[in-house]
């Protein structure tokens, strides 16, 4: 059989196995005095394991001629492909505030909505008076100060840098107007219950606003978080629509329990009956065609006839309590309300 010849791998020195092999072969032998008989196993295997030995070594330390030449990062990156880019995420829809609970406790900051109704207010956290967090340009305020029967008002253009701490102010965020009513306050002429309360004007501040449930459509949305009751009798209200000679209908929490009314029925429909306290909520009246309909977090909870012509809107802290049914009688037992955004529209 022609004998083929022996080609070293490309690692391998110039010198192949076999030549390698051969030289430990006789260096064994001598070893052992040239016999090969007295060699025997162990020189064997001593052979084996020397040439595994010089096989590893002249692998290792082969020339660097077939090895390729070192890269620089720059070479590397320059030519790398590049990675498509990888497509943005999708916003995700920013979560529900979370409640906060608590007399005391403040509604979480930001929620990542903007608040304020046109022409001014809603800056998103950062404001330092009312009017740079929510739209006051077509309200007027009412306190519990001044005198029974004839507490202070505030109109525009005063009420555009107004504040009254701790009455009427902004959160430490700045993302929301504080709307507070102590049980020993003041109260209107035809109320035996104190307030701290936004009341819908003419466009400008001017005149007082009237419009009719039969005509047009007429809507308010206010965001706000309901986030201390007074004791003993824990009641708020915290929008309402008013008529010209009475109330129409009121968003009230009575404890735990948040309630849409009817009048003079405090109890005409139940939205929830575990309403934590600080929990930001949406609220809407939307009036058409002699109906109200009311919406929570925009979802249709009810609907009123009603028809009249001399309605307004009104928002803010109207306390459901008083020295004579809440204690103690001082400025520590109190509703407040805290506002972030309102809007009103009439078409």
């Amino acid at each position: 059989m022609e004998e083929k010849e022996y080609k070293a791998p490309r690692h391998a020195s110039s010198r192949g196995v076999p030549e390698r092999i051969s030289e430990l072969w006789d260096r064994a032998r001598d070893s052992f005095g040239g016999s090969r008989m007295m060699a025997g196993t162990a020189g064997a295997a001593a052979l084996v394991l020397l040439a595994a030995v010089a096989w590893a070594v002249t692998s290792a330390g082969s020339s660097g001629a077939d090895e390729p030449e070192p890269v620089s990062q720059n070479e590397a990156a320059s030519d790398s492909p590049s990675p498509s880019p990888s497509p943005s995420p999708s916003p995700s829809p920013s979560p529900s505030p979370s409640p906060v609970g608590g007399q005391d406790s403040q509604p979480p900051a930001d929620d990542g909505e903007d608040g304020g109704g046109s022409g001014g207010g809603g800056g998103g956290g950062g404001a330092e008076i009312p009017s740079e967090a929510i739209d006051l340009s077509d309200w007027k305020l009412t306190l519990p100060t001044g005198d029974d029967g004839d507490p202070t008002e505030i109109l525009q253009p005063e009420l555009d840098g107004y504040s009254n701490d701790p009455l009427f102010t902004v959160t430490d965020a700045g993302d929301a107007v504080r709307f507070r009513a102590p049980v020993d306050g003041v109260t209107t002429e035809n109320s035996s219950y104190p307030r701290t309360e936004l009341r819908e004007m003419e466009s400008g501040g001017g005149d007082e606003a009237e419009w009719s449930s039969t005509s047009g459509t007429h809507t308010m949305t206010v965001r706000l978080a309901f986030t201390h009751l007074p004791e003993e009798k824990p009641d708020v209200v915290g929008a309402q629509i008013h008529g010209g000679d009475d109330d129409v209908t009121a968003l009230r929490l009575e404890g735990t329990e948040l309630w849409i009314t009817d009048g003079d029925t405090s109890d005409h429909h139940l939205i929830t009956d575990d309403y934590e306290l600080g929990t930001v909520l949406e609220f809407t009246y939307e009036v058409e065609d002699g109906e109200i309909s009311m919406y929570y977090d925009g979802e249709l909870e009810t609907t009123l006839e009603h028809d009249d012509s001399s309605n307004y809107f009104k928002t803010g802290a109207y306390a459901q309590a008083n020295c004579e049914k809440s204690s103690p009688c001082d400025e520590s037992n109190y509703a407040e309300v805290l506002i972030y955004d309102v809007t009103v529209d009439h078409s």
